[in-house]
């Protein structure tokens, strides 16, 4: 099949899973041209930056290519227009503003029609329930190739009516979850009749994770954590349990690498709590950079408190880091006491017990833990295998 794969801001450095499922879906035989809605901005990451080369921004057409794209196709084909038109108000509500984004997403969407006309597809594949599938949903109703989304969360399910969640599932010939958490929430906010439309599929780590062997976990107690500074990832809670740990008398240090609106209050609680020789903000990093962060590590933490499945935990898994994490949403598929330590969301105290199990570990436990771990990663995380299964799903929903 020729597949194109659209997404909101492609690539970024917390999308590389994206990258390496086209990555999987080329090996596999198909090719695939990449769209992005907006342009990603200045990349960190050599492989990234590689990627944006080959990769169309959607938005750089402008409004005036956008309405022209939209112009002519109101004159070709005024019914459909019409339709797709009708999809995109009642999807808006009457939001001024939705209104505008609604209007928006149908020159998008014209405008790929035109392009896909000059450079047909068989199939186009859409990541996140947001934004890039209502674009590939109005699309479809304007005349253009059948679609399937992936629905990562936790965004989708915090508005899963304002999205129409349930509509884009209707039109969609698949939509896929990366977690049975994740499509048992497509399936509470679909039609019970488009069930047979919804199939999980799992995200999945660089082959460089597993076909090569991590050197063994340091048996100082240094802890990694990977994430955006923000909200979602609960990294407040971090800093609260490492000042329990503090008190408790023990030894650690943690290093926190990625940047976001957080970043600034992370720094002043760090120092309101004296660990600025403990906790080190590192800012964002590339992809070499977190392998060789997570490989000096001893085990990886992440007190989350909205994720779908964080790759970066199969990441530290694949090279043997056993992980403490939030026992929240697709996480516990992964993470149980084989391979680290689930704790409740929202609990420094818990956060801060795990850390001190983790120091106290002798390091064959650890090890033990994280071979563990790894055989996870590699039974349900490659993202070459999971790209395959993905081709399969399309091919074997009716277009």
């Amino acid at each position: 099949m020729r597949i194109a794969y659209l997404c909101n801001r492609y690539p970024a450095v917390s999308h590389s899973f994206v990258r390496r499922e086209i990555a999987g879906v080329e090996a596999a035989g198909h090719s695939v041209d990449r769209y992005t809605v907006r342009s990603p901005g200045t990349l960190i990451d050599a492989s990234d930056r590689e990627e944006q080369a080959r990769t169309t921004a959607i938005l750089a057409a402008g409004a005036t290519g956008l309405g022209a794209a939209l112009l002519r196709v109101a004159l070709r084909q005024p019914r459909r227009l019409a339709g797709a038109l009708a999809l995109a108000v009642r999807s808006a509500g009457w939001s001024p503003k939705a209104m505008v984004r609604a209007l928006a997403y149908l020159g998008e969407a014209a405008w790929l029609l035109e392009r896909f006309r000059k450079a047909p597809v068989d199939h186009l594949h859409a990541h996140f329930g947001t934004n890039p599938a209502m674009v590939a949903r109005l699309l479809r109703r304007l005349g253009g190739p059948p679609y399937s989304f992936t629905v990562h969360g936790p965004d989708e399910f915090d508005q899963p009516d304002a999205l129409d969640l349930r509509g884009k599932v209707a039109d969609a010939r698949l939509a896929v979850a990366i977690s049975s958490f994740g499509r048992s929430q497509l399936m509470r906010w679909s039609d019970p009749g488009d069930w047979h439309r919804l199939a999980v599929v799992r995200c999945g780590v660089d082959a460089g994770f597993l076909d090569t062997d991590p050197p063994p976990a340091p048996s100082a107690p240094r802890f990694a954590a990977v994430a955006r500074l923000n909200g979602q990832k609960g990294l407040p809670v971090l800093i609260e349990a490492a000042a329990l740990l503090k008190a408790r008398g023990r030894d650690f240090h943690i290093a926190i690498a990625g940047d976001g609106e957080l970043r600034d209050m992370l720094t002043r609680r760090i120092a309101e709590a004296g660990l600025e020789d403990r906790v080190e903000l590192l800012g964002a990093i590339d992809g070499a950079g977190v392998r060789r962060l997570l490989e000096a590590s001893r085990v990886f933490v992440l007190p989350s408190f909205a994720e779908g499945l964080p790759v970066v935990i199969m990441e530290a898994l694949a090279l043997q880091r056993p992980v403490i994490a939030s026992a929240i949403a697709g996480t516990p598929e992964l993470v149980d006491a084989g391979c680290g330590w689930l704790v409740p969301a929202g609990s420094p105290d818990a956060v801060a017990d795990a850390m001190e199990a983790a120091i106290d570990a002798d390091d064959a436990t650890i090890a033990a833990m994280g071979r563990e771990g790894r055989r996870r990663v590699a039974a349900q995380h490659d993202a070459t295998a999971n790209a395959r299964a993905l081709i399969d799903a399309i091919a074997a929903r009716p277009a």
